[in-house]
């Protein structure tokens, strides 16, 4: 993300949520059910014993230690200065290794281009002014071959109703204003952006969430929530070999 990128009232908002991102009943209690899963998609394409990898967009941390944890050299970049704070602090509890960085993607990919085997982008996406130029930031900053991994919102009215009217409203699982409808991208939206930025997508799986159960589960239906896996093709943004 450049600094055109950003929206300031989004990373103020996350930062509010910094003292209390690793309790599990907390305002994070969604993120916390939904990493196991989402950790597993990623261990599941990458073996990450010793695997580089970036975490864009970490928040506190939770993806990151989890990836840490399964044996990957793991960078976590965020804007939010209290969450990195947060961040840095849990690895005193948790034992693990992660080098965590207030900074951009757009930073990160110009200071380490092509030098990751995987990228994470979880539920980040749907918070930046410019999908295109952090595609673009993510995509730079994998080796060839290396794989991207995303997470996000479906523009669908499904998801309208599960993620702003229930989460938000209704069950006050995320605090009012934490998403925004137009700002949801299809699958099909999202794979244009991946493929002009030079990567092939491999898989989509939706992503199934009950919070009264507090299950999550891969899915057949994107109608809501997704993850992707996409692959680096060795060719530039332009589309020509790097």
């Amino acid at each position: 993300m450049t600094a055109a990128n950003v929206n300031p009232d989004e990373i103020a908002r996350f930062d509010q949520l910094a003292a209390r991102w690793w309790d599990p009943d907390g305002e994070s209690r969604p993120l916390h059910d939904l990493n196991p899963v989402r950790a597993a998609y990623v261990a599941a394409r990458v073996d990450l014993r010793g695997a580089k990898v970036a975490d864009v967009g970490c928040g506190g941390g939770l993806l990151s230690e989890a990836l840490a944890r399964a044996g990957a050299k793991v960078t976590g970049i965020d804007l939010g200065e209290k969450v990195i704070e947060v961040a840095k602090l849990h690895l005193h509890e948790s034992g693990l290794d992660v080098d965590y960085r207030v900074q951009s993607s757009a930073g990160l990919a110009t200071a380490e281009p092509a030098s990751f085997d995987a990228v994470c982008c979880m539920e980040l996406i749907e918070h930046v002014p410019d999908p295109a130029a952090l595609v673009g930031d993510l995509a730079a900053m994998l080796k060839p071959g290396g794989r991207l991994f995303m997470s996000t919102l479906n523009r669908t009215p499904a998801a309208f109703g599960a993620a702003i009217v229930g989460a938000e409203y209704v069950m006050r699982l995320l605090p009012r204003g934490t998403h925004h409808y137009a700002q949801f991208l299809r699958p099909s939206e999202l794979g244009r952006l991946l493929r002009r930025a030079g990567l092939e997508l491999e898989d989509v799986s939706g992503l199934g969430y009950n919070p009264l159960d507090r299950k999550a589960w891969l899915s057949r239906s994107t109608a809501v929530n997704y993850l992707l896996s996409a692959r680096a093709t060795g060719t530039s943004r332009g589309g020509q070999p790097a």
